[in-house]
């Protein structure tokens, strides 16, 4: 088990970032879905790290007041109710995802950060850490926008964007949640499934989740492996300030102190009995939402992450706006 490390790690955090200045086209004929899970919630922050030399000492004091809202226990009375706002942007009638679509994401979403889940008690090493979080997802807004593009760089942000795409309603008191139909990873054209912005990283104008039409919601244009929703379960908790459960290093640290280490993300659905090669090669909680295994491969999240979670809606916390 980890400790929770109350000053944030920079030296963690900062990679050389590989800009590609040219616009790739990909056409909609080219288009596959991934055969392994990416988000680039953790490229983006490293990108805004090296923009903004004030924002590694800002997420540092924030961490700290979360640390602080933890301690105190007292995070969230009742149920949190968080507005969500769908900006559904698509260059073809078949990528207009639908209403009964989008309505599948939210249920999912509530049945997991509720754990309410049909796979939230799957036997498993972790079964005593299983958390949860009082909160509810409800669809505050769609707003949909015919376009001529065919493919959206995390990089570009283009999506937020009035001229490009839907700009953001409201992000300090509703969850923005835009739905691409092609999502790339500008550096090396490679396919994402999503991202999420870090409380108290990004503008207004920016902040909430991107995931593509094809890993939204349970039906229609969702696509195995990654068609349980899962995929915004995971920039959802980017959002709300859970890091990848290896740390985005090698035996590095999610800042979560009953999660194990573990080596790098995983894929697919691991085998039962996997063990990382970290001191104390502890058991690796492949099941949790924030690793990168297939949508049936995650269904947790831990005591820890939840409280993690919860800090940020305190009376001090960076999303307190949504109480």
């Amino acid at each position: 088990m980890k400790k929770l490390l109350l000053v944030f790690s920079v030296a963690l955090l900062v990679f050389s970032c590989q800009n590609d200045e040219s616009d790739l086209e990909v056409t909609p004929a080219a288009f596959s879905i991934a055969t392994k899970r990416s988000c680039a919630t953790q490229d983006m922050l490293e990108i805004q790290l090296k923009n903004d030399p004030t924002l590694a000492q800002r997420l540092q004091e924030m961490e700290l007041k979360n640390a602080k809202a933890m301690a105190s226990g007292k995070l969230i009375n009742g149920v949190l109710e968080i507005p969500v706002v769908f900006n559904v942007l698509y260059s073809t009638a078949a990528e207009n995802v639908s209403l009964a679509q989008l309505q599948s994401q939210i249920d999912v979403l509530n049945a997991d950060f509720q754990g309410t889940n049909s796979d939230y008690n799957s036997s498993n090493a972790y079964n005593s850490v299983r958390g949860a979080l009082n909160v509810k997802f409800v669809i505050d807004q769609v707003i949909r926008k015919a376009t001529t593009r065919t493919v959206w760089y995390s990089e570009d942000e283009f999506m937020k964007s009035a001229s490009t795409g839907i700009t953001a309603t409201s992000p300090t008191t509703k969850l923005n949640y835009w739905v691409v139909s092609n999502l790339r990873r500008k550096s090396d054209n490679s396919q994402l499934l999503g991202y999420g912005k870090f409380p108290g990283t990004t503008t207004a104008a920016l902040d909430g989740i991107v995931c593509g039409n094809y890993c939204t919601g349970t039906n229609g244009l969702a696509a195995a492996p990654y068609n349980l929703g899962r995929t915004a379960t995971h920039e959802v908790g980017h959002w709300m300030n859970l890091r990848h459960i290896w740390g985005d290093a090698n035996c590095g640290s999610d800042l979560v102190t009953d999660t194990p280490s573990h080596d790098a993300p995983n894929y697919g659905v691991p085998a039962a009995g996997l063990r990382s090669t970290c001191t104390g090669t502890p058991l690796e909680m492949y099941m949790n939402y924030m690793d990168y295994t297939d949508d049936k491969g995650m269904y947790m999240f831990s005591n820890g992450q939840a409280s993690r979670m919860a800090a940020i809606f305190s009376s001090s916390g960076s999303r307190s706006s949504f109480r």
